[in-house]
């Protein structure tokens, strides 16, 4: 079976959600034997450079890139309010990628084509004008949804409106375009809740965050305690926001429950705000090496996300590795969690506050938490199990 898969960003190599997901998708599908070739959209803003990826599962693939500018710019918003395009998709479009696109398209005769997530979708006009495959969409999220959190957050009135403005372009676009697919992957059952929910008439199956276990493995004498972390890129605004509530609203009383409590904020892009925040026990680590060691040296896990769709990758992980999760409801949505007993959920100050005195004075209460999380995990997400059921739909849509 031969499967083209579209990316928004090259997914080597895999060191946060989306490269994560894109990543272990192709792994599990090799391992059963299909034959993968990979279209990448390289964006300035995760510019990857294709000469210095050494990587089993890349040498096992066909990849072809088109480098492309999709930063923001003023000019390029306000011209687009004129327009009836979205500009959060619009900008991902290249005439260059399309060319480069349909000689892939006229050169091979795929049975499959995967679109992973929204920003990749405007080439759905040239995928169906070139091949007869089956194409299926995979929502990462639901990216308006996102959108409609952030502006409701917004304090600043113009730029709320214009928030606003772009998450109906977004709700339009992602609306209008939906059963244009043979198929549809939802990450998380709360997304396919909404998938139905605007109108999605083609097949729609739940395929969640898959993980290669062989990748977490932990080692507790490394794990220094108390200690609390916070990982992710502060590029992604629900990050930003979020980190910012808990150090302004909750960290002040947290850290004054015990003088050897520490935590640590590690991510990429982090903002000078993080480094020059008043806290003899808050070290700010910026963009690290290793992920998984750096989870592994901590104990406890803080997301406090104030608005966010989809799944996230990082409380995955970050169960597989044993952690103790202090989360809100929105920041777990989609994981098949019971609180308190693999994750702990927090959705105000106080529930927070509770959450990690109740840690730091029992260690048990969270080793406990950690050792069921990564039951969980292994139970709802394991990269085999998921990569078969996928490869039973592509069969099924072919046989068709």
């Amino acid at each position: 079976m031969k499967t083209l898969i579209l990316t928004n960003r090259v997914p080597f190599p895999p060191n946060s959600g989306y490269p994560i997901v894109v990543y272990n998708t192709i792994k599990g599908l090799l391992e059963l034997g299909v034959e993968i070739t990979l279209f990448s959209i390289n964006t300035n803003k995760h510019r990857i450079d294709v000469d210095d990826i050494y990587d089993p599962v890349f040498e096992k693939i066909k990849f072809h890139s088109v480098s492309l500018d999709t930063e923001v710019n003023v000019w390029g918003a306000l011209l687009n309010i004129f327009s009836n395009q979205s500009y959060n998709v619009s900008r991902f479009y290249d005439e260059d990628a399309a060319r480069l696109l349909e000689d892939i398209l006229k050169e091979n005769e795929f049975d499959i084509i995967q679109f992973e997530g929204l920003f990749v979708v405007p080439y759905l006009d040239v995928v169906k004008a070139n091949s007869n495959a089956r194409v299926i969409y995979r929502a990462h999220n639901i990216e308006f949804d996102v959108w409609e959190r952030i502006a409701m957050r917004e304090q600043f009135t113009p730029r709320r409106r214009y928030l606003q403005f772009l998450a109906r372009r977004l709700k339009h676009y992602e609306t209008e375009q939906i059963n244009r697919f043979h198929q549809v992957f939802a990450i998380s059952e709360p997304d396919r809740q909404n998938i139905l929910r605007f109108g999605c008439e083609a097949p729609l199956d739940v395929f969640p965050v898959a993980l290669d276990f062989e990748k977490y493995t932990i080692d507790q004498t490394k794990t220094s305690f108390p200690t609390l972390f916070h990982l992710g890129a502060m590029d992604w605004r629900p990050n930003k926001e979020g980190l910012e509530w808990f150090l302004d609203e909750i960290w002040p009383d947290i850290e004054k429950l015990n003088s050897e409590l520490r935590f640590y904020i590690a991510g990429k892009s982090m903002q000078r705000q993080f480094f020059e925040y008043d806290s003899e026990n808050l070290v700010v680590e910026g963009e690290i090496f290793d992920a998984i060691e750096f989870m592994n040296s901590k104990a406890i896990m803080i997301v406090p996300l104030l608005s966010s769709s989809g799944m996230r990758v990082k409380i995955i992980e970050g169960m597989a590795m044993r952690k103790c999760i202090i989360a809100t409801s929105m920041a777990a949505e989609g994981i098949g969690y019971e609180h308190g007993k693999d994750i702990l959920i927090a959705n105000t100050a106080d529930e927070f506050y509770r959450s990690i005195l109740q840690c730091i004075t029992n260690p048990k209460k969270w080793r406990e938490i950690g050792d069921n999380a990564r039951k969980t995990v292994e139970r709802d997400h394991d990269i085999n199990a998921i990569s078969k059921r996928m490869l039973a739909i592509y069969q099924k849509l072919i046989s068709a």
